[in-house]
């Protein structure tokens, strides 16, 4: 059975983002794929890349031991999903810390620098899906601030890291979305077929 990595990013259990987590792992389950979940607001994750961590960094080392537990969780997956609401045009300081620190520490493991650039080791990861929310309208992040999500996220950033396969999807204009709206949405996720 294919393990995926669930990626949550959220502060608050009653949030709409929870709720698309809760159909994303039953869906996943009925997939007959194994999630593994990343809570990083509930682990308490510490998104901060401070000095201590820096003069580990040469080494191979860390001083957070759940950086060591994501980091093996990753290299024994098959896929990765993050579900997280988009603040100001791109990902939360949380989920950023998230790679920083992760992806940061595991050079050798998630990524070789190289004469010509960064060589992504994580190729075990056949795909990622990106499963945001915003305040915003989708085609207002896309065509007017940048496109950030699929552009440096997915197409950069996640694509270094040897993920060469991602899919964002964006329910925008969370905030006037009425319930039918959202429960549609919500049965979409519930829907969807994971690809990994």
């Amino acid at each position: 059975m294919k393990k995926i990595i669930v990626v949550y990013c959220h502060p608050y259990v009653n949030s709409f983002n929870h709720a698309i987590l809760e159909q994303v792992i039953n869906n996943l389950k009925q997939q007959h794929l194994n999630p593994e979940i990343i809570d990083l607001y509930a682990e308490q994750f510490n998104p901060v890349y401070d000095q201590e961590e820096l003069q580990l960094f040469h080494s191979g080392q860390t001083h957070d031991p759940l950086v060591t537990k994501y980091l093996n969780l990753l290299r024994q997956a098959d896929g990765i999903i993050f579900i997280t609401p988009i603040w100001w045009n791109s990902i939360p300081a949380m989920l950023k810390g998230f790679i920083d620190k992760v992806m940061k520490e595991g050079e050798g493991l998630t990524h070789t620098v190289t004469k010509t650039g960064i060589r992504g080791e994580l190729v075990n990861l056949k795909r990622a899906y990106v499963l945001t929310t915003s305040t915003s309208p989708t085609f207002y992040l896309r065509w007017f601030c940048g496109n950030a999500v699929q552009k440096i996220f997915i197409k950069t950033t996640l694509k270094q890291l040897g993920i060469k396969s991602g899919k964002w999807q964006n329910f925008g204009g969370i905030s006037n979305a009425k319930s039918a709206k959202r429960n549609a949405y919500l049965q979409k996720i519930a829907e969807m077929p994971f690809h990994f």
